[in-house]
């Protein structure tokens, strides 16, 4: 069977591992439902801090709200990581090639990056904030780029079904 994609992933597709994904009668199904109670806890963790900056929730000093939420967006994160590849695995000589899929990933890179732009430059300013004080035109900035990244990556993977 000719492949175009790289080596490394159709040896990934090939390997005894995803082989038992694929032919498991119970690991790839799980793990598809495990990928979306990840992605519900991830999307409601991220609604959450998303809209706390963008100043939902004022009665709330926005550290606390926020740290909690990020602990919960970090978990499902995971979860969304690891079920991910297990569904990619089984199929990666073919999922690779596709371009909805690369674009979740350059998206998924992208809001990684707003994360961690945040993190560095508005985190420590908007933490010691008391309730009901407008938050920095920074992060209002970076929920709302968190909220369309994060849309366009379900988006994306939706579509890799299309494709």
């Amino acid at each position: 069977m000719e492949h175009s994609a790289p080596a490394i992933f159709v040896a990934l597709e090939q390997s005894g591992f995803a082989v038992a994904v694929r032919q498991s009668r119970w690991l790839y199904p799980s793990a598809n439902v495990g990928h979306i109670l990840s992605l519900v806890a991830f999307a409601g963790a991220l609604a959450v801090m998303d809209l706390r900056l963008l100043g939902a929730f004022s009665a709330t000093a926005p550290g606390r709200v926020l740290a909690r939420a990020r602990l919960a967006a970090i978990a499902a994160f995971c979860g969304l990581a690891v079920t991910g590849f297990l569904l990619f695995s089984a199929e990666a000589g073919h999922v690779v090639r596709n371009p909805a899929f690369r674009l979740k990933v350059i998206m998924i890179a992208a809001a990684l990056l707003n994360a961690l732009i945040y993190e560095i430059g508005a985190r420590r300013a908007v933490a010691k904030l008391p309730p009901g004080v407008p938050l920095p035109r920074t992060a209002r900035a970076s929920a709302v780029l968190s909220i369309v990244i994060w849309i366009a990556v379900a988006a994306c993977g939706r579509s890799i079904a299309y494709f």
